[in-house]
Order: C-alpha cells, then sequence, then structure tokens
C-alpha cells in the first residue's frame, strides 16, 4: 500500500507540470489561440484596472521651450542628413506614404438625393478578432471596389500582432498604395455631414474615424475609438447608413448628430478609398476638401470655435484638435500649447464621471510629435510613461514607444531608445519606423 501511495503521487507530482505543458502548447495553437487570446488579454486588463484606475491617469507637462530652441529643434527635425549612429540628424518617418492628391478646390452645383442607399457591400464583422474594426471596415472600402481579400488578408499585414491596439489611417493607406493595383485613398480632416453625403451620392463610401462610449469590465462607462464604414444616408430621418463591424451591425442608422458628435473626439478625419483612374470623380466631389491645406486650415477653425462653446469631454476634445491640426500644418510650436491646454482640461474633468478618455494616445499621436519638434523631450517621455504604464495594461503601443525611444536618443539615453525600438517591433513585427530608427542608429533589430 504504502508503494502504491508513492508512486500514485510521483505520477502526481510529474502529470501535473506535463498537463500545464500541454496546456501551454495547445493554447498556442492558431485556431484556440485565435479564439482565446482576447479573453486572457481581458482576464489581464481586469487585474490591472482594479488596481490601477487608468481613468485616474494623469499628464502634465513639465516643460517650456525657449523661442531659440524653438528653431533650433525646427531645424534640426527636418534636417535630412544622417551622421553616422545617432538619430539627431534624423527625421521620424511615421506619415503617410500616400496622403492623396492635392488637386484644386472645385465645387459640384448638381443637388444630390434626399436618400442613398449604395448597392454592392460585402459586410464583414471584426468578431474573433481583437480589435479589428479598421481591418473589417477597410477592407469593406476595398471590396466594394473588386478587391478579392477580406479583414484578415489585410490584417496580417497592418497589424500582425493581436496585441497591437490600433492601426493609424495612414497604414491603411500604404496598404492600398503598396498592396492593392490600380487602387488609392485620400485622407482629411475637418470632415461635416455635406461632404459625406456628396461623396456617398457620387458612388463612394466613406471610411471615419470616430469615438464611442461603451461600458468596460467594471461596469463603468468609457471612451474608445472605432472605424466606421458609411454607405448611404438619409435626409428625412437625417441618419446615415453604416456598416458597423462590432455592436451595431450592418444597415445601421446613426442620426446625423450622434455621429458627429463621436467624430469630433478624431478632429473629423475621413478616408475615401477609390481607383486610382476616378480621381477626378473625387475631387469634383470632395469640393474645397480637395485641397488638403484648406481641410487642415477649416478643421482648425471648426476646433477653435468649439473650444470656445463646448465643456467638459468635449471642450477636450477641441483643444486635442486644435493641437492635431496644427501638427498636420506643421505648426508645432503652437500644437505643443494647445496640446497644453487639451491636458489641462482633460485634469480637471471629473474622474468620478468615468468620462475621461484616457485611451487617447493609443490612436491619436498628435502630441509627440509636438513636443518633439520643440525640444520637450522629457515631456515626450514622461507622456509615453504615463500612456505606456498606466492607461494600459501591457506597454504594446508601437507609436508610444516609437517616440519615447525617439526622445530618450535626445537625451543621450541611446540604449533605452534601442530597447523601446526593438520593442515596438515586437508589437508590430517589421514596423518600418522602427526598423529605419535601428538602422540609424546601426544596430539590428
Amino acid at each position: 500500500m504504502l508503494y502504491n501511495h508513492s508512486m500514485k503521487k510521483r505520477l502526481l507530482f510529474i502529470g501535473i507540470p506535463v498537463l500545464i505543458a500541454l496546456a501551454v502548447g495547445l493554447y498556442f495553437l492558431p485556431p484556440i489561440h485565435d479564439r482565446l487570446a482576447w479573453r486572457v488579454d481581458e482576464m489581464r486588463t481586469r487585474v490591472k484596472y482594479f488596481f490601477n484606475p487608468p481613468d485616474q491617469a494623469i499628464f502634465q507637462p513639465a516643460q517650456q521651450a525657449a523661442i531659440d530652441a524653438i528653431v533650433q529643434a525646427t531645424m534640426q527635425a527636418f534636417a535630412t542628413e544622417q551622421a553616422g549612429p545617432s538619430l539627431n540628424n534624423a527625421t521620424p518617418i511615421i506619415s503617410p506614404t500616400n496622403s492623396g492628391p492635392t488637386a484644386q478646390p472645385t465645387l459640384t452645383p448638381t443637388p444630390i438625393p434626399a436618400t442613398v442607399s449604395l448597392p454592392g457591400v460585402k459586410y464583414e464583422d471584426q468578431f474573433n478578432r481583437w480589435n479589428y474594426c479598421g481591418p473589417a471596415s477597410f477592407s469593406m472600402a476595398l471590396t466594394f471596389w473588386g478587391w478579392t481579400g477580406n479583414r484578415d488578408v489585410l490584417g496580417k499585414v497592418v497589424k500582425p500582432n493581436d496585441k497591437d491596439k490600433n492601426v493609424m489611417p495612414y497604414e491603411f493607406q500604404d496598404f492600398i498604395s503598396q498592396n492593392v493595383p490600380g487602387m488609392t485613398s485620400a485622407l482629411r480632416y475637418g470632415g461635416d455631414v455635406d461632404v459625406v453625403k456628396r461623396l456617398v451620392a457620387g458612388g463612394f463610401p466613406v471610411v471615419a474615424e470616430k469615438g464611442y462610449y461603451e461600458k468596460d469590465y467594471t461596469g463603468k462607462l468609457g471612451w474608445l475609438g472605432h472605424y466606421q464604414f458609411i454607405t448611404g444616408y438619409n435626409d428625412n430621418d437625417k441618419t446615415f447608413l453604416i456598416q458597423d463591424t462590432y455592436l451595431d451591425g450592418p444597415n445601421f442608422k446613426l442620426p446625423y448628430d450622434k455621429f458627429l458628435e463621436g467624430w469630433r473626439s478624431f478632429d473629423y478625419v475621413f478616408v475615401v478609398i477609390y481607383p486610382v483612374n476616378r480621381e477626378a470623380d473625387v475631387m469634383s466631389l470632395l469640393g474645397p476638401f480637395a485641397d488638403e491645406t484648406w481641410a487642415t486650415q477649416h478643421a482648425l477653425e471648426t476646433a477653435t470655435a468649439e473650444s470656445q462653446s463646448l465643456s467638459g469631454i468635449d471642450q477636450f476634445f477641441a483643444w486635442f484638435n486644435i493641437g492635431t491640426s496644427q501638427v498636420v500644418l506643421e505648426e508645432y510650436v503652437d500644437a505643443a500649447s494647445s496640446y497644453d491646454q487639451a491636458f489641462q482640461v482633460y485634469a480637471n474633468l471629473n474622474a468620478d464621471n468615468t468620462t475621461r478618455p484616457y485611451r487617447m494616445l493609443w490612436y491619436q499621436t498628435g502630441p509627440y510629435k509636438a513636443y518633439f519638434y520643440t525640444q520637450r523631450y522629457q515631456d515626450v517621455i514622461d507622456l509615453a510613461n504615463t500612456t505606456l504604464n498606466d492607461t494600459i495594461a501591457e506597454p504594446v503601443l508601437e507609436e508610444s514607444l516609437y517616440w519615447r525611444g525617439y526622445a530618450e536618443n535626445y537625451t543621450g539615453q541611446v540604449q533605452a531608445a534601442i530597447n523601446d525600438f526593438r520593442a515596438a517591433l515586437r508589437v508590430h513585427p517589421n514596423w518600418e519606423p522602427a526598423l529605419q530608427a535601428l538602422t540609424v542608429l546601426g544596430v539590428k533589430p
């Protein structure tokens, strides 16, 4: 009996680690991992947020840039020479390679119909995929024009790691220009109901990035970013027809005012995807928005007016949008000041109402550019630290890692910069900005 009992204990001692190893191995099999990874991430996030509520994380800008330093920084930032293994003469390259044409604005005098619902839409959802509203929405925009891929074909390129929380619009534009012959895109800020209606009525559906509110793991109402694909509208009930990849599903009707309310948090940005040979049609339908500079100036004027007329979280979005438009216009000094004001409004928001949009830097990284190009490197680092350490369960935001790396290099922390660039590549393998930064520093990924 003693022998049998001893053998059972030994078998149990050996069997438990074997079962654990088997479970881990099964978890990483693609069919199982795809279904369970988001649940593991959710559990990790629940624990992290319980002990460190992300809506209580506050970034306070600490630096003031002198005028002479600003001039010097601007000259450095746009230098194109690369002298040896240093980033100090290189320009960060996170920017669209395909920002669309810049044709002169024209007007479209032809009245548009009161209602439009574009045919030929192939609906895709994002279910069983983590943070896939972007790949699904842009896939629908491409299949509308005959592309034979789907969300996964696109997602494997722009979002190769399921931990990646967001894909920026420029990354989708790059995918289209590099992988879909005969297709191109145009991105504009400052959009409104009328320009969307003109495009849709002309046969060109629109992808918009906007915010929405949803209860999180603790039951609190939280703000998130979300792509939506617009394929129709109805002036009779003042609604857009939307192919929503998440909660609302296909052919969802969203009132114009509710759409604008969510769109505000992304500076009213939109992307229209179209065949290259239809470019003249798109430019005509865009009207004054055909001119990128005009559109961004329009966005700046809209945000400036809203910063004075709105309050609370919407005032934060307005000030943030002012900074975003100024970054696009390369007015970095003004942008840094605008973001300072935005973060001050943010800090004064009532945390009890759970509406602090702590995920903001997951989706929009304009403050990094504004502070970097005005030599406020410590503010870049501090903002990235707050974003990576206090607003997310894991530091898996490649853009925040990238900009922190650049700022670290400029403050003499070269090894820390290398570590951050490599960490960015673990989140987003083969990501060109991080690869280039490491190449300039003369080290391997």
